[in-house]
């Protein structure tokens, strides 16, 4: 597989005289997890259907897996799965018939339909009719048919809408296990604490251009956004320590016990080292670093795209 399984150079999405993708540059390395996030009509599903050719770039360039997405031979559209945001299949059909189906399309053996059924927590109700499945079951046979053939590379949009948490985590560990074993991921997502930890990397989407894009550690850099340092500390102490601290940041709470002071993580190494100076009185200390919906919040308000 190539270096990387996705790169989008300047690339724009018009229909008529409205901008749904603007000059997008975007890579995505093979093996990684990348999550889009952003606002509803942000231009993510645009993107993505971009990507899988389902949809043509009114300028700019994509190649995925190597190939023009538009152009790409029937075998590497059989390396790429995807899973809508709104799964819909035949309700006569029972689960076992519909994912046999989906490998059909795809040149996949039937008998390979079973061991997906059964890492989806779908093995149970194979043989009932997707009439009766929740939305969460019919979600999870979406990303079945999603896995079928061991795609290098998956598109996942809004992937875990309708699974409840146990079933979100589940999913997202599947995600990991395949990510360890070579398959590239691009997930789309509104559940940004549900997906923090699940991403190498972060693109942010705003009126159809990525306004950032980076690991969690680089978009909070880049945002310039504080940490927090938790500290607790001896009882008849915090008001004095409070006040030999306010100058090295901005103290958010203080109690009998403890306080709670900001501050850029480029002041840090400073800030622990005079923590360190008090010795016993502080009796414990947590860092708390922003949150990818602080870092989100902070590029929706203060960063336009360009």
């Amino acid at each position: 597989m190539a270096d990387k399984a996705i790169e989008v150079t300047g690339v724009v999405k018009r229909y008529g005289d409205k901008t749904v993708v603007s000059d997008v540059d975007l890579s995505v390395r093979s093996g990684e997890r990348m999550v889009l996030i952003g606002h509803n009509g942000a231009g993510k599903t645009t993107l993505m259907k971009l990507m899988l050719g389902l949809t043509h770039p009114s300028a700019g360039q994509l190649r995925v897996l190597g190939s023009n997405p538009a152009t790409a031979a029937a075998a590497q559209r059989r390396a790429i799965g995807y899973l809508p945001e709104s799964v819909a299949f035949h309700s006569a059909m029972k689960g076992r018939e519909v994912l046999a189906f989906y490998a059909r399309l795809k040149g996949v053996a039937v008998a390979k339909c079973q061991p997906i059924l059964a890492q989806v927590g779908l093995e149970q109700a194979a043989d009932r009719r997707v009439s009766t499945y929740s939305k969460g079951m019919r979600q999870r046979l979406g990303l079945a048919q999603a896995m079928l053939g061991n795609p290098q590379l998956l598109f996942l949009d809004e992937p875990t809408s309708g699974l409840d948490p146990t079933l979100r985590r589940q999913f997202y560990d599947l995600i990991d296990t395949l990510s360890l074993s070579g398959t590239t991921s691009l997930t789309s997502s509104h559940s940004l604490n549900e997906v923090e930890a699940r991403a190498d990397r972060i693109a942010i989407m705003k009126n159809g251009a990525i306004v950032a894009c980076g690991t969690l550690s680089e978009l909070s850099h880049q945002a310039s956004l504080p940490i927090v340092v938790r500290l607790r500390v001896m009882a008849g102490h915090t008001a004095s320590i409070a006040e030999r601290l306010a100058p090295m940041g901005e103290i958010q709470r203080v109690n009998d016990h403890g306080i709670d002071l900001s501050c850029l993580g480029t002041s840090r190494m400073v800030l622990f080292r005079h923590i360190a100076g008090f010795g016993d009185v502080i009796e414990d200390m947590d860092v708390i670093p922003p949150r990818l919906d602080d870092i989100y919040n902070y590029y929706m308000e203060h960063v336009q795209p360009q």
